[in-house]
């Protein structure tokens, strides 16, 4: 018999072990199902191995670094600051990725999940081929849920390569650049360029559109732009790339700006211009699986595709590339499979920036709530007069509240320390329809930050004590 003839069966296979797809496959073997996971590289997907996990330890570590030089206003004089960036690059790796990663394979085995590295591709509607380092092998699956996720989007001007640097790459290098381009002003190129500036590079952020952070609320942008400007970082908006050359240790750019052309030069440039699905070359269009112009798979309300039983989560899918979208849909997908009714509702989905202060968002902002016809309330408070935030030495940013006439919380928009952090009580008071006064009479605890959505509520009701 000719290795990979012989055909495997499994109730429910998983395409993709990233946070969608592994979610995915735990839920379906908690309802009971016979799963089986492929994954290409490594569980955990892009966002553990490449993505949110390491950039959140570069953060950190570029914030703590930088604090130092600030504690002496405190009292606390630190000298012969040095940083190992090699020793904090083999800390990432195996205190925190790996343990991640361990972490995952622990509860796949756990649930009985049997998982397979390698490739998928369909060669039928109900069957794949799973090309591994040891051939290939054959499986006939009852459901499928596609996870595979998303690549970095690669510009003709700028092929990645050498000083040319993707988001990946930029997190593997084991020194800080002495300067960085970066091609790209969305979360991703304004996270990284904020690390990398606080822990000494000189950043140039050059941006294809009009603002920094495109989509966000304008007045939560003008925060983070002001602390980008401390920091010493070039932001260039209106900038389109012409021509790259690398050269021997550095990289030379031809870009337009200002209406001028402009020549700049760093040691490294980081393109962080996009992501794209990937749905190439997995045999979708042979199976009649329907994409939309951007390769986007077309799912319904369960994440079910144009074929009944595949199902399509996260990147791969409309909506924003977020690690927790992902793996939402992944339960929603694995409870349909298994005979529930449960349907996809984005209406609290929060989405949080690391910048420097950092955006947190849920709901409608100002601009969606008035072009969807609602008459709005808005309440305000800044973490300037939180004592928290105070005693922290972190007063940049504000809460904001809006409301429809009625008093329900249609949207919470934050900038400041540590917002992520507090973004899930106003994803909870959005998604149980809660109004303005339900937030106003829970007993938030003194002195927190949490007390800022507090103010900004009593605010918009004005009724607000510690603000005229």
């Amino acid at each position: 018999m000719v290795v990979g003839d012989f055909l495997y069966e499994t109730e429910v296979l998983v395409i993709g072990g990233g946070p969608g797809g592994y979610t995915a496959a735990i839920r379906a073997a908690q309802l009971g199902k016979e799963v089986t996971l492929v994954e290409k590289k490594a569980l955990g997907g892009v966002c553990l191995n490449e993505g949110c996990i390491p950039s959140k330890a570069l953060i950190t570590e570029a914030e703590q670094f930088y604090k130092i030089s600030k504690l002496a206003d405190r009292g606390i004089e630190v000298n012969l600051v040095t940083l190992d960036f090699q020793k904090f690059q083999n800390w990432k790796r195996d205190n925190v990725v790996s343990k991640l990663s361990n972490g995952v394979k622990t509860l796949c085995t756990k649930n009985n999940i049997k998982t397979i590295f390698g490739e998928a591709v369909f060669t039928d509607h109900q069957e794949v081929r799973i090309l591994t380092e040891h051939g290939s092998q054959r499986y006939h699956f009852q459901s499928c849920i596609i996870a595979t996720g998303s690549s970095t989007k690669e510009l003709p001007e700028l092929p990645f390569g050498g000083q040319i640097l993707s988001s990946s790459e930029a997190l593997e290098l084991q020194e800080v650049p002495k300067q960085m381009i970066i091609v790209g002003g969305g979360y991703i190129g304004i996270e990284l360029g904020t690390a990398y500036a606080k822990l000494g590079s000189k950043i140039t952020i050059l941006e294809a559109s009009k603002n920094i952070l495109a989509g966000t609320d304008e007045q939560l942008v003008q925060v983070v732009k002001r602390n980008l400007k401390k920091l010493g970082v070039d932001i260039h908006t209106n900038a389109l790339v012409k021509q790259s050359k690398v050269l021997e240790g550095s990289v030379q750019l031809n870009v337009q700006f200002n209406g001028e052309e402009h020549v700049l030069e760093a040691e490294y440039c980081l393109v962080t211009a996009g992501r794209f699905p990937n749905t190439k070359d997995i045999g979708l269009e042979q199976i009649g699986v329907k994409l939309n112009e951007s390769g986007l798979i077309e799912t319904d309300w369960q994440c079910r595709t144009s074929i009944p039983f595949i199902y399509a989560i996260g990147d791969v899918v409309k909506g924003p590339a977020l690690a927790h979208k992902a793996s939402y849909e992944g339960k929603i997908a694995a409870e349909a499979i298994s005979g529930m009714n449960n349907v996809i509702d984005y209406i609290a989905m929060p989405t949080v920036i690391f910048s420097d202060p950092e955006i947190a968002s849920v709901g409608l902002t100002e601009q969606q709530a008035k072009d969807q016809g609602y008459e709005i309330k808005i309440g305000k408070f800044p973490f300037l007069v939180n004592g928290r935030a105070l005693s922290a030495d972190e007063t940049e940013g504000f809460v904001k509240v809006l409301a429809d006439q009625d008093d329900r919380v249609l949207g919470v928009q934050m900038v400041g320390y540590q917002v992520s952090n507090l973004i899930g009580e106003a994803t909870l008071a959005i998604e149980m329809g809660a109004k303005v006064d339900d937030i106003c009479f829970t007993i938030h605890p003194h002195p927190t930050l949490t007390e800022g959505l507090l103010e900004a509520s009593e605010a918009l009701l004005k009724k607000a004590i510690h603000i005229i």
